[in-house]
């Protein structure tokens, strides 16, 4: 019989945890963690992305400030704005929301937040650190699937493990986090031949190619554990779908996950996690 595992579950049950957390802090601390959010543009999706983290944010406890700005500020000045919320006391974490407009550099503004404050985990030390096996912030889609293949009790040792996608947020990271504990990890890509000749042979896989529908069933081994971090919108239905053909692949899978309700609830409460990680680092350095 398939689980279809949840992420709104085990996202819920995560932030019952934190907030019960955070809610001792103001007697530990003096204060509760803060999460900076800078929001450029409007763009729908990541409108949305923003309110779904101001919502956890008040959910747990955590003080949250969102800064608008639009498309048209410079570079340098939203540079002045994170180079200011580096240097606040008072600030744990920074994300600029992603994609920035095309006048500016996506790489050189993630590299301008301090590692510390990184909660998004996409600085070039906290990728380092995660390849070197040191003390680092996970990316938080990765460290989602993580906890939900954890959440299912699912063992990961010795298994082979399968990612199609090799992007720096989500396909090559979770590889890493994979191969960490002890899978034996492909990584497939537009360049892959046969494809569905490699996937078969895996007992994890993680589709993360931003393909709606791409993985059918034939491409999946008979009790596989699928975990689907695809959100794409059915061009025939118009609703959000991952990367799974859920319907008719989900009898031929031990465990799945499905779009939505899967990992993207996990990716918000990962990012709350890592705030407070951030908070309590800076308690701890006082």
């Amino acid at each position: 019989m398939t689980v279809v595992i949840s992420g709104k579950e085990l996202a819920t049950l995560r932030r019952s945890q934190m907030k019960e957390e955070v809610a001792s802090f103001e007697s530990k601390y003096g204060r509760r963690p803060h999460l900076a959010v800078i929001l450029v543009g409007e763009d729908p999706g990541s409108v949305s992305y923003v309110t779904g983290k101001e919502k956890a944010c008040i959910e747990i406890g955590i003080k949250n400030t969102t800064i608008k700005k639009p498309d048209t500020i410079s570079q340098a000045e939203l540079l002045n704005i994170i180079n200011d919320l580096n240097n606040d006391p008072l600030v744990d974490g920074i994300l600029v929301q992603l994609p920035l407009p095309k006048h500016m550099d996506s790489d050189f503004i993630i590299n301008a937040i301090i590692p510390e404050k990184d909660v998004d985990g996409f600085h070039p030390q906290n990728v380092a650190s995660l390849y070197l096996k040191q003390k680092g912030i996970v990316s938080c889609t990765p460290k989602g699937i993580m906890e939900l293949l954890d959440y299912a009790g699912i063992e990961i040792e010795g298994k082979r493990a399968v990612v199609i996608g090799r992007s720096n947020i989500v396909g090559m990271p979770v590889s890493k986090l994979l191969l960490d504990r002890n899978a034996t990890v492909t990584i497939c890509h537009s360049r892959t031949k046969n494809i569905s000749e490699v996937t078969k042979q895996a007992d994890i896989l993680i589709a993360a190619v931003g393909k709606p529908l791409f993985v059918k069933e034939d491409m999946v081994k008979e009790g596989a554990v699928v975990i689907d971090v695809g959100v794409n919108r059915n061009e025939e239905t118009k609703k959000l779908c991952g990367d799974v053909d859920f319907e008719n692949v989900k009898s031929h899978t031990s465990y799945i996950t499905k779009v939505p309700g899967g990992v993207g609830p996990m990716t918000i409460t990962c990012l709350m996690e890592n705030t407070i990680e951030c908070f309590l680092k800076h308690m701890e350095e006082k």
